[in-house]
């Protein structure tokens, strides 16, 4: 069992505070956004053998076990994180396997260089992800009912909007969705821009449901992703909820902070509150146009007290421990990698004595006594 280092990415969006508080530490003043726990090339955590990524790829099944690289390869399948957004992340799509591997190939054969800021496919992976809220967690899931859309544009009283509210009325469900979304994005920018002004005005006027997109506006002033952002579900979390987020499916995290894992990928499409590429017809292939509930999940009991979130992906399996004072140590020994995060408490987990945002590696098939008072956090694979 391996103590994790974990590097901290300090991207814009990132709160100041949320991350330093869990650990209980200073902050710098910067923002502190992802801390992240695994192999990915990106930033592997670093262990007392090296990095995770050396450790592993010096011994592939010793440390993940042969079943899980007959079934996932010689790499560890998942990346977790602490996320903690302060504003807003980029209003984003991830594509499914097939989609990921053909605009790779694609991507590769035109030459187009993986670090150029036009590319769309850093791999040729999906990216299936999980956010677990350890605070109330703001976001935006999945497409709203046209006609729910419709009524909150409608809502704001803003002339240049009404064309859109008239689309989502006149057609049908995927159809509607998919000609507002195309509108948005291929509008005049200038024409966008004052738009959005308006709509951000009226929005903060109004208050009620349209405050987390006046709060949108806020951070991403003219961005044609505020309205964009309107047509999808508005979602708040309360600590231990989550939301699972699968291929096509539009979504962007707006505040809070939470544990999220995913599948090992870098692949996202953006379709707005960003200044990065948004790359309109590829964006528009992959998006699932289907109206839905964001199906907020909450942890299943399974046996030995872990509670598992129950995903339809098996690249990685989440699941929480809630050890109150006095109770009998628990082995969560598996023929399987994984990863455990402390997030309250203190937690013993073999030798390890871990306070919160602490983590460590466990290898396939090695013994892992926890015990203490406090919450722990359980990565690992469905084999």
């Amino acid at each position: 069992m391996d103590r994790l280092d974990n590097t901290v990415r300090p991207y814009a969006w990132g709160s100041v505070t949320a991350i330093p508080r869990l650990l209980g530490t200073e902050p710098t003043g910067e923002p502190q956004a992802e801390m992240w726990m695994g192999a990915h090339p990106g930033a592997p955590s670093r262990t007392g053998r090296g990095t995770l990524a050396e450790v592993i790829d010096a011994d592939p099944e010793r440390e993940l076990g042969a079943a899980a690289v007959a079934r996932f390869g010689p790499r560890l399948p998942f990346l977790l994180k602490l996320l903690a957004a302060g504003s807003p992340l980029s209003l984003q799509v991830h594509p499914d396997r097939a989609q990921a591997q053909a605009g790779y190939e694609d991507e590769e054969r035109r030459g187009v260089p993986v670090t150029a800021p036009h590319r769309n496919y850093k791999d040729a992976n999906h990216k299936p992800e999980l956010i677990c809220a350890l605070t109330e967690f703001d976001g935006l899931c999945g497409f709203r009912d046209p006609l729910r859309a419709a009524e909150l544009l409608d809502g704001l009283g803003v002339d240049s909007l009404k064309p859109y509210v008239d689309l989502l009325h006149a057609h049908p469900e995927e159809a509607a969705l998919r000609e507002v979304l195309t509108a948005v994005l291929t509008a005049d920018p200038d024409e966008t821009a004052h738009t959005v002004t308006e709509t951000a005005a009226a929005c903060d006027r109004l208050g009620g449901p349209y405050a987390p997109y006046a709060g949108i506006a806020h951070h991403y002033p003219g961005d044609p992703g505020v309205i964009a952002a309107m047509l999808l579900n508005h979602v708040r979390l309360q600590p231990g909820e989550a939301l699972y987020l699968g291929a096509g499916v539009p979504h962007a995290y707006l505040q809070g902070l939470g544990v999220e894992i995913m599948a090992n990928s870098d692949n996202v499409l953006r379709c707005g509150l960003t200044p990065k590429h948004v790359d309109v017809p590829e964006l528009l292939r992959i998006v699932r146009f289907e109206a839905a509930d964001p199906g907020v999940l909450r942890p299943e009991a399974g046996p030995d007290d872990e509670e598992v979130y129950e995903t339809p992906t098996d690249e990685f399996r989440l699941s929480r421990y809630v050890l109150p004072e006095g109770a009998p140590a628990h082995d969560l020994s598996l023929d399987a990698p994984q990863i455990l995060l402390c997030t309250a408490g203190a937690v013993h987990a073999g030798e390890h004595d871990l306070t919160p945002g602490q983590s460590v590696f466990v290898p396939a098939g090695e013994k892992a006594a926890v015990s203490g008072t406090g919450t722990l956090f359980r990565a690992t694979v469905v084999l």
